[in-house]
């Protein structure tokens, strides 16, 4: 060893460790065999090395701890004992004795992007080597100059365990005696010597914020009781199934005493009933990855393969998802993939260099959020990308992904200036790399049985939801950000001005089954100065709840699947706020009540009436009946089933007068049940209807051989169902 090296391994820059470090022949040519141990042993008074029930003394050769001993004969089994000031002497095996444990195929793998499961590569994991038991840490910082281990159990000295460097640029060393739990970061010495603390990329557990560490921890185990569920769900196709979503922020949705954040355990004893009592089929998490502020609502993720410590262990996560299943309930996150925080210890600039990222600002920063967007053309990126999917969805039994801020990632002038941005190599907008990330993200997730995409795209990108072997992006379902605004801003307005804008709640139509479209009201809506959903209706008390009936009543009407932010089925007044929970006080007021009890029976309904949910995404299964009554603000359509004998007639009254003798056409005469009135009085509302049922006289209107008469409450929504015709042929004879 030359002095320049015994100072870079000492100080912690030598990028050859294993080189120097551990069991070395020296002999020369005609000598006797000998062999040498050397070994960075930081703060011990004295080492020796143990090896054939001898004790040999080592030499110190540096003063920050590096100690060599010359041994007789050729290399065999040994360990080193090192004394301790006040803790005597410690018997430890020598990391640096053992071979390599990952193999030139896995390597090559990640290096090609086409490791599905590079969490099995890269990270911590319990390992055994030589009949030894310790942890295999492997990271991947090709430009870096040295990389090490460090952690509570070497005292955070970032200069103790440096690690070997492999082809294509993995750092990997064995630690014997590692245990489950322990807190560990990689020290990345950059190559002009700067050293920064990083956390695990592949760390599947971690200490709680606001303390950064990985944690290791292996892969998480749970026994699992959902096998009906994941065997059910193998045979369902959900785009013909009623799929009606709560979305929850877990942080927010109910604190216990003196505000503290219920761990996954306990929501699963309170949230997973509550939202069965609902009726609601899945719940969707915000992203429950590790992050470090929760004012991102989990939205910058450091901890992409960790469910966030806030509020328990990975496997207390795996037995809220089981519960969920259980009862019949699944479970869809956030995912994001389209940028990353800058904070220190996560992957921005990772081993110095853009290395998740793009160098160039103009590709590689998302200034609206003050993100980092990942570099897609890498092979290695999409290899931890891709392989985080298959994680979610393979060991959580996660049933969808619901992919977050697409548009950002399908052009790249997304909010940008001109000369902000860079073409792409045909010269336009699309950015090809994220494009085809995308489409390979939803060919690996569907051959998962069951399990389903969803887009959070805001533009009219064409073929979303096209299979990609059409030429599309292959997603399942896409978020029809459209109808939502629409939606909210029609029924913002005032009653008595919304004849002028009757086009909000019709132009939908134009287009709803270009996509397969799930139509939210999501956390997005109601922050922000934007208001609660109550509160962006106009008019009273009574007419602000009438209003929010009457848009959810819409809403389940209208094709495509349904979401709904929590506290927005309780009518909640205030924004949506990350620190403080939903006011379900509220419920103590009969108004709240029969709010939440109007999405409850419409979820009911929703789940039992076939021609509300079978087909959402063909134009069979909606007709309009009329939606030129613009002075009076009335719509009416009707859903059909599969069986086109199976449909349900919606009519919508947007304004706060009732509406007496109204009359409808519809496609058969006899009797037609009132199967909801969301002004019903157990609604909160003034219990104007029909007496539960109307007989359609043969009176042509709206171009139909048959229509009703009927009063339509103030500001309501009535939904009938015809008698069927195998009853009316029975009663006939």
């Amino acid at each position: 060893m030359t002095p320049a090296e015994i100072e870079a391994l000492v100080h912690g820059h030598h990028g050859d460790p294993f080189r120097v470090l551990g069991p070395h022949a020296v002999h020369a040519e005609g000598e006797p065999a000998r062999w040498e141990v050397r070994a960075l042993l930081p703060r011990a008074e004295d080492a020796a090395v143990l090896v054939d029930g001898d004790t040999v003394p080592m030499e110190r050769r540096h003063e920050e701890g590096l100690f060599v001993a010359s041994l007789d004969g050729i290399r065999r089994r040994y360990r080193l004992r090192a004394h301790y000031p006040a803790a005597g002497p410690v018997d430890i095996e020598d990391p640096y004795s053992f071979e390599p444990l990952l193999t030139g195929y896995e390597i090559h793998l990640h290096a090609e992007g086409t490791h599905s499961e590079a969490w099995r590569t890269l990270g911590a994991h319990f390992s055994r080597c030589e009949d030894v038991e310790g942890v295999r840490f492997a990271v991947w910082a090709p430009s870096a100059q040295a990389v090490s281990v460090a952690g509570d159990f070497n005292s955070w000295n970032p200069c103790m365990h440096p690690m070997r460097l492999r082809d294509g640029g993995i750092w990997e060393i064995f630690l014997p005696g590692v245990a489950r739990g322990a807190a560990y970061k990689y020290a990345v010495t950059w190559q002009n010597g700067f050293r920064q603390l990083k956390a695990d990329p592949y760390a599947f557990s971690t200490e709680t914020p606001p303390n950064q560490a990985s944690l290791v921890w292996g892969v998480p185990q749970h026994e699992w009781r959902d096998q009906a569920w994941m065997e059910e769900r193998a045979k369902t196709e959900l785009l013909k199934k009623p799929l009606s979503i709560y979305e929850v922020h877990l942080e927010s949705w109910l604190h216990g005493e003196k505000g503290r954040l219920l761990n996954y355990r306990e929501l699963a004893d309170v949230l997973v009933p509550y939202a069965s009592k609902m009726g609601f089929t899945h719940l969707e998490l915000l992203p429950v990855m590790e992050h470090p502020f929760s004012g991102s609502w989990g939205y910058q993720v450091t901890g992409y393969y960790a469910p966030t410590a806030r509020f328990g262990s990975p496997e207390d996560f795996m037995y809220f998802v089981d519960r969920c299943h259980q009862a019949g309930i699944g479970i869809i996150l956030d995912w994001v993939p389209a940028h990353f925080p800058r904070d220190a210890h996560g992957l921005a600039r990772f081993d110095g260099t853009a290395l998740y990222e793009h160098q160039d600002p103009r590709r590689g920063e998302q200034r609206d959020w003050g993100t980092l967007i990942f570099n897609y053309g890498r092979h290695e990126v999409r290899a931890f990308l891709l392989s985080n999917a298959l994680w979610w969805l393979r060991h959580y039994h996660i049933d969808g992904l619901r992919v977050d801020a697409v548009a950002s990632m399908t052009y790249l002038d997304y909010s940008r200036q001109h000369g902000e941005w860079i073409p792409n190599a045909h010269g336009g907008r699309e950015n090809l790399e994220a494009l085809d990330f995308l489409r390979r993200f939803n060919e690996l997730a569907h051959q998962e049985a069951g399990a389903v995409t969803i887009a959070e795209e805001s533009t009219s990108f064409p073929g979303v939801c096209r299979p990609v072997y059409l030429g599309g992006l292959g997603f399942t379902m896409k978020w029809n950000m459209g109808w939502m605004h629409d939606m909210l801003r029609y029924f913002s307005q005032d009653p008595v001005h919304r004849k002028f804008h009757h086009n909000d709640i019709t132009f939908s139509m134009l287009y709803a089954f270009t996509e397969n479209f799930l139509l939210p009201i999501s956390h997005d809506e109601v922050v922000h100065l934007k208001k609660s959903l109550l509160s962006k209706m106009p008019g009273d008390e009574w007419q602000r709840f009438a209003n929010a009936r009457a848009f959810f009543s819409y809403m389940f009407g209208h094709p495509g699947k349904k979401l709904l932010f929590m506290g927005q089925e309780i009518g909640q007044y205030e924004e949506w706020s990350e620190k403080a929970g939903v006011r379900w006080e509220l419920l103590g007021f009969s108004y709240h009540r029969g709010l939440q009890s109007t999405v409850r029976e419409l979820n009911r309904l929703y789940q039992s009436e076939p021609a509300l949910y079978e087909v959402d995404f063909e134009w069979e299964g909606f007709e309009w009946i009329d939606f030129s009554d613009v002075d009076h603000s009335v719509i009416s359509f009707l859903r059909y089933a599969r069986d086109r004998r199976d449909f349900l007639l919606f009519v919508c009254n947007f304004t706060p007068v009732p509406r007496h003798d109204y009359r409808v056409g519809v496609p058969r005469a006899g009797r037609y049940e009132e199967i909801f009135n969301s002004d019903a009085e157990r609604f909160g509302g003034s219990n104007m209807g029909n007496g539960g049922c109307v007989i359609a006289e043969p009176v042509s209107f709206h171009g139909r051989q048959a229509s009703l008469r009927i009063t339509l409450p103030p500001l309501g929504v009535l939904i009938f169902k015809p008698e069927a015709e195998r009853d009316m042929k029975t009663q006939a004879g």
